[in-house]
């Protein structure tokens, strides 16, 4: 009988602890790359939309004629920008700028309480 016992198949407690405990901690490794992954996509997801509604305004001053392109300077608070009321856009024009007879425009979006922002840049010319 005494025999028979040591030629059982199966896996001693030690193994099946080791085992459980390599698991657990091959679990939580992914539970926490998804948790990267989703706060990865979430800040893509929030700098995409920034910069779309600053090539937004970037397009609608383009679309100005040359000395009217200052009358789109200013600032779209947080809740003024159109279903995106967690985005805040800021415009400037500076007149002959880098030289004579050009505006530099730059269109800045901030969301997460001016934390994060995108900048767009553009010459125009007379």
């Amino acid at each position: 009988m005494l025999h028979s016992l040591r030629n059982n198949k199966g896996f001693t407690l030690i193994e099946v602890l080791i085992a459980t405990l390599v698991l657990a901690i091959g679990l939580l490794s992914l539970a926490t790359l998804a948790g990267t992954v989703i706060r990865g996509n979430s800040f893509s997801n929030k700098m995409t939309t920034a910069t779309t509604l600053a090539q937004d305004k970037m397009e609608e001053i383009k679309g100005l004629v040359y000395d009217n392109a200052g009358t789109a300077a200013g600032t779209e608070n947080y809740g003024s920008i159109t279903n995106y009321n967690s985005y805040k856009r800021v415009t400037t024009v500076a007149a002959n700028t880098p030289g004579s007879g050009m505006k530099e425009v730059t269109v800045t979006a901030f969301w997460d309480a001016d934390t994060h922002s995108v900048d767009l840049k553009t010459i125009l010319a007379e």
